[in-house]
């Protein structure tokens, strides 16, 4: 992308047609497609040549039309207090929204694997944000257990909700994604309850070496 094309004499106008080439992206991602900036730039309705000044090449387009979710928490204006509930909320939001964008996120994955050096960085960028929702929804752990076994549970829910394990449910172990859902779902309270046993157990480790 020429940031000084974009930021130079007619920015509104520029922005719209870079939106325009990223929401055509979107809608050929979702229909499964592995679109070319020649494809989104016809069904943008864009000429290729100033396509081609806002995405060079492919996966330079592609990066972008991933989705941008601005959000810090999944757990809404009123959320539950109970840690459970919370990790409830954060699961089923993270997962309904696994599951709208499956194949932007498939390709996104397939790119990640893919590409090396400045390439994966920045897709890298673009991912992660489940990490702090999770974080998020465990905030009432903090203080009853340690730190580190906070950040060691989170790594852990993350291993079971995301992309990837959706893609080893259903294209490996043939769930459905219904079931595959209600798996992760599973696999993260199952998750939480083991901390929350091994944290009551080391405090009451502790209070028998205080003795």
């Amino acid at each position: 992308m020429s940031i000084s094309y974009e930021t130079t004499g007619r920015t509104r106008q520029k922005a719209r047609t870079r939106q325009a080439m990223v929401a055509a992206a979107r809608d050929l991602l979702a229909a499964g497609e592995m679109p070319t900036v020649e494809q989104a730039a016809d069904a943008a309705g864009v000429s290729r040549a100033t396509a081609y000044r806002y995405f060079p090449n492919q996966r330079d387009m592609l990066v972008a039309a991933h989705p941008e979710i601005e959000a810090r928490s999944l757990l809404g204006t009123d959320p539950p207090d109970d840690v459970g509930a919370r990790l409830d909320c954060a699961v089923d939001e993270l997962t309904r929204m696994l599951i709208k964008n499956e194949p932007v996120l498939r390709t996104m994955l397939r790119l990640s694997l893919e590409s090396e050096g400045s390439h994966r960085e920045r897709l890298l960028l673009r991912q992660g944000r489940a990490i702090g929702w999770l974080e998020d929804a465990l905030q009432p752990l903090r203080g009853s257990i340690p730190r580190a076994d906070v950040r060691r549970l989170v790594y852990a829910i993350r291993c079971v909700v995301g992309v990837e394990a959706l893609v080893w449910l259903c294209d490996v172990a043939g769930l459905s994604r219904n079931d595959a859902v209600k798996l992760m779902r599973w696999s993260a309270r199952g998750l939480l309850r083991g901390a929350l046993a091994d944290g009551k157990a080391s405090r009451g480790r502790e209070k028998r070496h205080r003795r």
